[in-house]
């Protein structure tokens, strides 16, 4: 089952998309846009619109059992061998490599298709997608969500409800966001430590996490990575990340919905981990590689018009007055100006072997709520306290 959205809307989110996010499509432009069939809808207005601006549009449909079209879906997890996994056909390669920019268009009919794989060829699918991932990192892209049924489904809402809070989110300028963020931006410029205070609802425990953020550089998120948007994030120094840490709000993950994780860092690695719900999937992720046992990300929630905080990622992660983590890889945007320069990737290489910046096969967002009933209590930048008002931070 599909929601029937408007022409209008689907015609204003794509222009977003391509003007707003990926400024402008030219004919030497080769994009790939990539999702499943049933987010065809706004898949067909792009690829209208690519090709009357002369350039290429690449539709890279993804099999249902795939999760976000990695190089495989879930059948080779559950029926072959890594040795298999590890056999990427090279002409992968050279269609990551040929596109100039990138549409990811999140939304899966049967989400239940890709949960619960077995834990050793669910490690080995993500070790073989990694090189190309870092391509399209590398390269202008957009993550956006199409509304679906089983979307619906796993925030128990009807399609209409649910399409109603996504649509009416990626149809909305994005331009308010760049004067809301531009305080904090300036502030995470000049912060050499953030201190995150949460409260674990079982124990009543108050749990402190401190990383150092001194010369990183932050990202002011306007709709040029997802849309829609809504956050500033960067990347700390990997190996000082140190404490506890309780987040609370509930987070979608390859078919699965993790809930009331508990963290714990010693000189930059997770050694303690917790969950009340899927703990399974937690540990799956944590044990992926090294990486994983590390931070690549922290970030503050900016959208104060996304006051639904649904469990995709894309969504629970903007909302104002959040703040979230991330297990996994760090942005190389955040360590030097130009990652996909010579320089840029000589420096990442040395701050990668000195343990500063993180690598990794997943990037798992994970949310803490800081507003009203939330287990957020307090955020420090250096001896700043943010304050959450009219759901978004500010600084007092």
């Amino acid at each position: 089952m599909n929601t029937n959205i408007q022409p209008k809307y689907l015609e204003t989110w794509a222009n977003y998309l391509l003007d707003h996010s990926l400024k402008g499509i030219t004919p030497n432009d080769v994009v790939m846009i990539k999702g499943e069939h049933i987010t065809w809808p706004l898949m067909s207005v792009l690829q209208d619109k690519i090709f009357k601006a002369g350039a290429i549009a690449d539709v890279n449909l993804v099999a249902p059992d795939n999760n976000r079209g990695m190089v495989w879906g879930s059948s080779i997890a559950r029926n072959g061998s890594v040795a298999q996994i590890q056999r990427v056909p090279a002409w992968h390669m050279d269609r990551y490599n040929a596109m100039t920019k990138y549409i990811e268009i999140l939304g899966a009919e049967s989400p239940a298709l890709f949960a619960n794989l077995p834990e050793e060829t669910a490690a080995a699918m993500f070790k073989a997608d990694e090189p190309y991932k870092n391509i399209r990192l590398l390269k202008p892209w957009v993550l956006t969500l199409f509304p679906t049924q089983a979307f619906a489904d796993l925030e128990g809402m009807t399609l209409e409800e649910y399409a109603a809070i996504v649509v009416g989110a990626s149809i909305t300028d994005p331009a308010m966001l760049d004067q809301v963020e531009q305080p904090l931006f300036d502030l995470l410029s000049k912060t050499k430590k953030i201190t995150i205070v949460t409260q674990h609802p079982a124990t009543k425990k108050e749990l402190t996490l401190r990383m150092n953020i001194k010369d990183r550089i932050p990202v002011k998120c306007t709709g040029h990575r997802n849309f829609p948007d809504g956050e500033v994030f960067t990347s700390p120094d990997a190996r000082s990340v140190e404490g506890e840490i309780f987040v609370d709000l509930p987070v979608y993950y390859n078919g699965a919905t993790m809930q009331g994780i508990y963290l714990k860092f010693d000189n930059g690695v997770i050694v303690d981990y917790t969950a009340d719900k899927e703990y399974d999937t937690l540990k799956k992720i944590i044990e992926t590689d090294e990486g994983s046992h590390r931070l690549g990300e922290v970030a503050l929630g900016m959208n104060n018009g996304l006051q639904t905080a649904l469990k995709h990622p894309l969504f629970v992660e903007k909302v104002g007055g959040t703040c979230h983590i991330a297990i996994g890889a760090s942005y190389p945007e955040c360590y030097v100006p130009d990652p996909a320069s010579d320089e840029g990737r000589d420096t990442s290489d040395k701050l990668y072997q000195q343990g500063i910046l993180n690598r990794s096969s997943q990037h798992v967002d994970i949310v803490t709520d800081f507003r009203d009933g939330g287990a957020g209590r307090a955020i420090y930048l250096d001896g700043t306290k943010l304050e959450v008002q009219d759901n978004i931070w500010v600084i007092p």
